[in-house]
């Protein structure tokens, strides 16, 4: 009897510091997964854990703002983060970032060489490549008449209270900025007021800002046009509502990538790039895309998809034609200017 205490009291002793002996059941690793809502397919959370063993708790962001801030704020021990091109650059300047050991994600060699060593992480040390597309609008034809080829129309009276925007800082302002005929990565105090004026003048049509909300607001006739990206778009395909048309309009738009990265908050950095692996495996890599609706930089899901639904290869929403990518941007990182939209974003969507 005595000798079951003792074990019982050695083994928990040892569990709560961690280490196992002999008799004592190792607990499972849990990685904490932190990503866009809609963004995964829930089937590869389960086949992942049924694989290696390795619990997934998955939690939602909404903004890479958002995203961002609770990350500074810390006590949130995240081992994969799933954010845009322009926060990579800036966590990486803050340091935030572990480097990745690319020997543990054999499967990179599948990622097309068009998404390596971009601008926001040109060594390409730091993120692997996830899903990436355009910025546009969303439209219902059955609602919408005219051509839709330029932002103008997300100011027409003609549509007021049918009009969606993103709440998604970077992306409305961009939006201004473009029709405008600015850069979307604009710093200069004078056109930022400009597009904040602008903003600010369209409040009144705008039935509201939102994010996951439109792609069913839009299948549900609740409104006529919305601003989002070019994956809602084949979410909607997908859904069988032809109806819905997506356009990047002639002004110009963002072009944007969204990475896996491993910030220094991880306690399991080995399983996080096991992680990250996995995800790059071209079967799991199409199961993916097929289920979120967005591009994938593993060039076989491409190719795969082309042969069982060769229409996709015509739709700019998964595969922009090279004009329409010319004439789009990256978002960059502001630097010390993120605090001025930071106060223009405020102004805009105060009461």
């Amino acid at each position: 009897m005595k000798k079951s205490i003792v074990l019982f009291l050695s083994c928990l002793l040892i569990v709560t510091s961690l280490t196992v002996l002999p008799g004592c059941q190792q607990g499972k690793v849990v990685l904490n997964v932190y990503n866009w809502g809609q963004y995964i397919n829930p089937d590869l959370l389960t086949k992942f854990e049924k694989e290696t063993g390795i619990k997934i708790n998955l939690e939602l962001f909404e903004t890479n703002e958002h995203m961002l801030a609770k990350l500074e704020a810390g006590g949130s021990p995240y081992d994969v983060v799933f954010p845009s091109d322009y926060v990579i650059e800036e966590m990486i300047k803050k340091d935030m970032l572990y480097k990745i050991d690319f020997n543990n994600i054999p499967n990179f060699k599948y990622v097309g060489d068009r998404f390596k060593n971009l601008n926001y992480d040109p060594t390409n040390e730091y993120s692997v490549p996830y899903f990436w597309g355009t910025l546009g609008i969303l439209y219902n034809s059955e609602m919408v008449d005219e051509e839709v080829d330029s932002w103008d129309i997300l100011w027409d009276e003609k549509y007021a209270g049918q009009i969606l925007m993103l709440d998604s800082m970077r992306d409305t302002i961009g939006v201004a900025l473009k029709k405008l005929g600015y850069s979307v990565n604009e710093t200069d105090p004078a056109k930022l007021e400009e597009a904040k004026n602008l903003l600010i003048k369209q409040r009144p049509l705008v039935n509201g800002y939102y994010v996951d909300e439109i792609t069913d607001m839009m299948i549900n006739g609740d409104a006529a046009i919305a601003l989002n990206w070019s994956g809602a778009a084949m979410d909607i395909y997908w859904e069988g509502a032809e109806h819905i048309k997506y356009v990047v309009p002639k002004e110009g738009a963002n072009l944007w990538f969204d990475c896996m990265v491993i910030p220094k908050t991880s306690q399991h950095k080995a399983e996080a790039e096991r992680f990250i692996n996995f995800m790059l495996d071209p079967e799991n890599a199409y199961l993916n895309s097929e289920y979120v609706g967005y591009a994938s930089p593993v060039t076989t899901v491409f190719e795969r998809l082309m042969q069982e639904n060769p229409e996709v290869a015509e739709m700019d929403a998964y595969n922009p034609s090279e004009e329409i990518l010319d004439k789009c941007e990256v978002f960059i990182d502001l630097g010390d200017k993120r605090p001025l939209y930071n106060q223009i974003w405020t102004e805009i969507k105060v009461d």
